[in-house]
């Protein structure tokens, strides 16, 4: 019986030493947690100057597959990584004890009510505020240099053809329109969101702040951002349930990427 509980013992993984160590801990630092926040939005500008905008460039492509593109070279290998924290944690792939807030406290009815309405919340707001995002880039931000920068909700499409914007929607769908929100959710809300949840309230003011300097691409929407999408972080941080954002997040994303691909299809724009 005691050899059988030896071996038991021995067959657990051990917990993680070294970065996995820190990056798996119950809590960090507020300093690493800013690294952590701001780095693959530093990381996502230079793969778009330096790959991704000659590529769409030199094809005549809307610069928003560029930034697409960009995206999916960051968040992809960030998502690998989250699964790599899972292998050095649990010995397999597995995001258990990695991502948190997904153990589904709250009842499907309750749920889905809250998800509609910040989904309804984060869709109007972020409409509304567009005129707030054009003014700021406007008297701030016109020194940038993304190629076609500006404020307007459609201006990293315009200029390139009414059939490449069609294109390039219907490419970006699964991946802008889903897969990447999906990941941000994944990291920031269920990786970074709770190891800074003993902050009490102040976890989810700042994961908003921080979440929105992460758009290094798009710095004149900070204020907006901070306006319709703190809702999320909040209350996920308070029912401890990180479908919420992900129903507002992804839900807006996607549903507007259709919207725009309705509205090209049968010429409304």
């Amino acid at each position: 019986m005691e050899d059988t509980h030896r071996s038991t013992v021995a067959a657990e993984p051990q917990p993680p030493r070294g970065i996995a160590g820190r990056l798996l801990a119950d809590r960090h630092s507020l300093p690493l947690s800013i690294a952590l926040h701001l780095v693959p939005g530093a990381l996502i500008v230079a793969v778009y100057l330096l790959i991704a905008e000659p590529v769409v460039l030199a094809i005549g492509a809307p610069v928003f597959l560029g930034w697409a593109i960009a995206l999916c070279l960051v968040l992809g290998p960030l998502m690998a990584g989250l699964y790599w924290l899972g292998r050095r944690r649990n010995g397999r792939f597995s995001l258990r004890g990695v991502l948190r807030y997904t153990d589904k406290p709250l009842p499907r009815g309750k749920l889905v009510a809250m998800a509609i309405l910040l989904f309804l919340w984060m869709m109007v707001l972020s409409t509304a505020l567009t005129p707030l995002d054009s003014f700021v880039f406007d008297h701030f931000f016109t020194w940038l240099p993304f190629a076609d920068a500006g404020g307007g909700a459609t201006t990293y499409l315009e200029k390139s053809g009414h059939s490449a914007m069609l294109t390039t929607l219907v490419i970006c769908l699964p991946l802008t329109g889903v897969s990447l929100p999906l990941i941000e959710e994944f990291y920031f809300r269920g990786f970074l969101l709770p190891r800074i949840a003993h902050l009490g309230k102040a976890a989810p003011v700042l994961s908003t702040v921080l979440f929105s300097l992460y758009h290094f691409w798009a710095p004149w929407t900070f204020f907006s951002k901070l306006i319709f999408f703190f809702p999320g972080p909040w209350f996920v941080w308070k029912k401890k349930d990180i479908r919420l954002s992900i129903g507002m997040h992804v839900g807006t994303t996607s549903i507007s990427t259709v919207g725009g691909i309705i509205a090209l299809a049968f010429n409304i724009v």
